[in-house]
């Protein structure tokens, strides 16, 4: 898909910013010319979209051959030639204000006077560049996530005179080359996801300064028990200390004493062999569940939730589009105002209301928007509102669903930054559905996974170590209601189908995989066992054997295995694979609703009776079905040779 009033995009800068915009532009069907100011930079840049293009097109992740998406692009060093012709010009120049001034206005004198100037800056205002054109009405902020090749995430910048159609266009550029757009509707600095981020990586900078906690301590309780993926040492070594510092000190914002003396000694973190942790003559990073202690977590959370707040209060962002931004851009289990949701907004408010008593910090001053929203009484989850409202139709932040005409319910997890991972959220939100839907509306439930790499890769086992196992939904409880809902439902199994995954997939009916799939059983690799059936559900479906073999040794093969063994019903290659699930999907929903509910509760029930017991259900549902109208119309239907229509009745 490509935006129809842009076929031509610039891309400045052959860095790894500038050769993976210009990748992904031309992965997404789009001309691309890649300009930077000297040979031997834009042939670096080419030799590196060559690779990674070949090593996609080789795992079959792109669905054009390596050459027809690198005909696409071409290579120059003159900046008129280069932006002549676009549509779209982006630039990936040094993140410093005079440089892409200076480059704004070159653009702006060479480029089509129709041409949208984007910007990729993290932080710089969008409107002191626009400032450098006569243009700056068509100035927008493209905000990649590096690499840009892997993440998902691109902020959608206003400037100060930015109109709704530039931005608008921009927006759905981002979409058409596959990546998942937010707006951000003021030029605030850090846009969205630095300015809940930053805080992060900082207010365990300032404990630290403050000798209140250790690096080690603040990292493990973080991550152990509260889930993030890094701790906020590890994450300021793995970014580069210098950045945060940046960040801050570009904004006259006051720095933690620890971080500037890492930076005045050039101690940056990875990049450099040495930051909060030793990388060159230590153990690097070395925190373990056990080093959490007594560090603050709430302290540093109520800081970012007050972030979140500020955004929302002041029109920049709305919670959709910051959750959105802190999973994708982050790598969050989830978004900053979902968790002050969970937590409580009254509490967030009490913690930041004590912390500036005790400070007298600006960091700490509650925002006006979580002032409000507490007075109100909208505290949160348990009020029934907080930033999200949960009353009447609660939101669903991990799982996209909707019914067609024919009456097939479709359900994606969409967790693509944790290849669909299944988390305590996720799990509520399917059992909330098919517990909540009409059911007289559903023919069939079809399950798939976001994304090409995943149906799910498994439960999200550091979701679950942040919370506290009384809290933690009975995860079988959601399986059931998928293995128990009265119409037939399928697996569309495309990627890793692991852990939780394969566990709601074995509650499903049918299972349709494509060949690559890889089908397994890892718990026991993380000191677990499945959680949610598989060791019950396999063995009534593979026998005893063969599901202690999986259990056991945490196996995982592709699906043509899983189809010999009987785990999936059918493995597919990937051309056939939409036309075979159409296949199934298209009887399951000609034939009769009342039979085939029937069917269902007999099959499963079947199982745990005796063959007599058995026999005898059979029986007497064969005896129900005879008398209704959906039997009638088969009957009718085949003696008068044509295709049945049953209402389900």
């Amino acid at each position: 898909m490509t935006v129809s009033s842009i076929q031509r995009v610039t891309v400045l800068g052959a860095g790894s910013m500038g050769h993976g915009i210009a990748e992904i532009a031309a992965i997404g069907g789009y001309d691309v010319t890649m300009r930077d100011i000297e040979d031997d930079l834009v042939e670096n840049g080419y030799d590196n979209i060559e690779w990674s293009v070949e090593k996609l097109a080789e795992k079959g992740q792109v669905d054009e051959s390596a050459d027809e998406i690198l005909g696409r692009i071409e290579t120059m060093t003159d900046l008129a030639d280069a932006v002549s012709d676009a549509d779209l010009v982006i630039e990936a120049v040094p993140e410093q204000l005079e440089i892409k001034e200076d480059t704004f206005s070159s653009v702006d004198e060479h480029a089509p006077d129709h041409a949208i100037l984007a910007s990729n800056t993290s932080s710089l205002s969008i409107s002191d560049i626009a400032s450098a054109t006569d243009r700056p009405e068509q100035v927008v902020g493209l905000h990649f996530f590096n690499p840009p090749v892997k993440m998902d995430l691109v902020e959608v910048t206003y400037g100060e005179a930015t109109n709704d159609e530039t931005a608008e266009l921009a927006y759905e550029w981002v979409e058409s080359v596959d990546k998942t757009p937010i707006y951000v509707r003021k030029d605030v600095h850090g846009f969205v996801v630095n300015t809940v981020l930053v805080p992060f990586m900082e207010e365990a900078a300032w404990m630290l300064s403050n000798d209140e906690t250790t690096i080690q301590e603040a990292d493990a309780a973080m991550v152990y028990e509260r889930g993030y993926p890094m701790g906020p040492f590890e994450l300021n070594d793995f970014g580069g200390i210098d950045i945060g510092y940046h960040f801050r000190s570009e904004s006259d914002q006051s720095v933690p004493p620890v971080v500037e003396e890492n930076v005045e000694n050039d101690h940056l973190g990875k990049k450099s062999g040495k930051g909060f942790y030793n990388y060159d003559d230590g153990d690097g990073v070395d925190y373990k569940p056990e080093d959490a202690g007594s560090y603050d977590t709430l302290r540093t959370e109520a800081v970012m939730i007050n972030k979140a707040a500020w955004l929302i209060g002041n029109g920049v962002a709305t919670p959709e589009e910051i959750d959105i931004g802190l999973r994708l851009g982050g790598s969050f289990p989830e978004g900053m105002c979902r968790r002050g949701d969970r937590i409580g907004l009254d509490v967030v408010l009490e913690k930041l209301e004590a912390l500036s008593a005790e400070y007298d910090a600006e960091r700490y001053k509650p925002t006006d928007y979580l002032i409000e929203l507490v007075e109100e009484g909208w505290t949160g989850e348990d009020a029934g509102k907080g930033f999200y409202d949960y009353r009447v139709d609660p939101p669903y932040h991990y799982i996209n669903w909707e019914i067609d005409d024919d009456g097939v319910l479709e359900i994606e997890l969409d967790r693509q930054e944790r290849m669909n991972s299944m988390s305590d959220d996720m799990f509520m939100e399917i059992d909330r559905l098919l517990t909540d839907i009409d059911t007289d509306d559903v023919r069939c439930v079809v399950f798939s996974g976001a994304g090409d790499k995943a149906f799910s890769s498994g439960a999200d086992i550091t979701g679950f170590t942040a919370d506290d196992p009384a809290e933690i939904m009975d995860v079988d409880e959601m399986f059931q209601t998928v293995y128990e809902f009265p119409r037939p439902t399928v697996a569309k199994i495309d990627g890793f189908c692991l852990g939780a995954g394969i566990e709601l997939a074995l509650a499903c009916d049918i299972r349709i995989a494509t060949e690559d799939s890889t089908i397994g059983t890892p718990e026991t690799d993380l000191g677990v066992i499945p959680g949610g059936g598989a060791t019950q559900r396999l063995a009534r479906l593979i026998g005893e054997g063969r599901t202690k073999e999986m259990v056991y040794r945490g196996m995982q093969f592709d699906a043509v295995q899983a189809e010999e063994w009987g785990i999936v019903n059918h493995a597919v290659a990937d051309d056939e694979f939409d036309d075979r699930v159409g296949e199934i999907v298209a009887d399951l929903v000609s034939g009769p609703p009342v039979a085939l509910k029937a069917a269902k509760q007999v099959i499963q029930d079947g199982q745990d009776a005796s063959l007599e017991a058995a026999l005898e259900m059979e029986k007497q549902a064969f005896a129900v079905l005879a008398t209704t109208d959906d039997m009638l119309e088969g009957v009718t239907a085949f003696r008068q040779n044509r295709e049945p229509h049953f209402e389900g009745e």
